[in-house]
């Protein structure tokens, strides 16, 4: 009877063991899966950078603005727009002065919830006619499937040195 009684309770522990495993691969599994659906797919990024690109050259501050999240920023050397309010006035102030407009997309490498867009990028001011053009590298972070942060360096010297 000992033996039937010490017997049970090796077996018990025993299922306790992979009952405790068993838990742990679940919850493992549920992380992952948690993690990979809170990413964008590679897809949607490169989607969503193209419907930026063609924004801007349609000049559309109403599609662009759309594409980031209500507390979106977007910030160029000198300048930071915070909300897609700040976003869609100083968009549409920019469709005012320049005309156009070009973008040629040369690279883009995701990661996860964030991109690195480079492109280069021709206006023609309104006012003078003049030519612009820029060597553009953009640094794009993603949530819920919009823009949340849109971060651009750019080079104006060498483009017209070439």
């Amino acid at each position: 009877m000992i033996q039937k009684k010490s017997l049970g309770k090796i077996r018990m522990a025993k299922l306790s063991r992979w009952l405790v495993l068993a838990l742990i691969f679940v919850v493992l599994i549920s992380s992952v899966y948690v993690f990979v659906n809170q990413s964008m797919r590679q897809q949607d990024v490169q989607s969503l950078i193209e419907k930026a690109r063609e924004a801007w050259i349609a000049q559309d501050a109403d599609a662009l603005t759309q594409m980031f999240t209500p507390d979106g920023e977007l910030i160029v050397p000198g300048k930071t727009w915070l909300g897609q309010k700040r976003i869609r006035e100083e968009v549409t102030h920019f469709a005012q002065q320049y005309k156009d407009v070009k973008i040629d997309i040369q690279r883009i490498i995701i990661d996860h919830n964030q991109a690195t867009v480079q492109w280069h990028y021709n206006d023609t001011e309104k006012n003078t006619g003049r030519r612009n053009q820029a060597d553009d590298v953009i640094i794009v972070d993603f949530k819920d499937s919009r823009i949340s942060r849109w971060r651009e360096y750019f080079d104006t010297k060498t483009p017209t040195s070439r």
